[in-house]
């Protein structure tokens, strides 16, 4: 009997409340979650590993004028189509981070265009263990997201993945 049941009638005194910033001085404030340390090895550099499709793409990103090297070549060569470098360079474009760090990777498998999505993939990566604080960043944009889509694989019976052989009447 020492302890009460309160009843809907009994919220109705919340109403009488003049102000509700003293409520809400009462409540603790939730604290945020302090972002994790930066991963930067002995030579600065930030390191992940990007995939996409066939490719894995393995990234090292420190600060530097931003010169971008893929399998000890420039970035140019590598990708001559500019749509490619474009793709590369969106992470950079999204955090407004475009010629602040220097790109070294080695990719292996699959065509050109996986590659390039792979590259990107690892750059966000390494970017978002560089400077955690540009992770919602990357995030929203869908960088941060591997893109599981790989090719079919081909079935007995068919002559491609669902492709079947031609039919003939006769």
């Amino acid at each position: 009997m020492a302890e009460e049941t309160k009843t809907l009638a009994d919220l109705k005194d919340l109403k009488d409340l003049k102000d509700l910033k003293e409520v809400a001085e009462t409540v603790a404030p939730a604290e945020e979650a302090p972002l994790p340390e930066p991963k930067i090895d002995a030579q600065g550099r930030s390191y992940a590993t990007g995939k996409r499709k066939n490719a894995v793409a393995r990234v090292w990103i420190k600060p530097g004028p931003g010169k971008i090297g893929i399998n000890g070549r420039d970035v140019e060569t590598y990708f001559a189509r500019p749509v490619l470098r474009m793709l590369i360079n969106q992470p950079f474009h999204a955090a407004s981070r475009e010629g602040q760090y220097d790109v070294v990777c080695t990719v292996k498998g699959g065509g050109l265009s996986g590659q390039a999505g792979a590259v990107r993939h690892g750059i966000s990566k390494a970017l978002s263990i560089f400077e955690p604080a540009l992770r919602p960043v990357l995030k929203k944009g869908g960088f941060l997201t591997r893109d599981a889509r790989v090719v079919e694989r081909k079935k007995y019976g068919k002559r491609k993945a669902r492709r079947s052989f031609q039919f003939s009447k006769r």
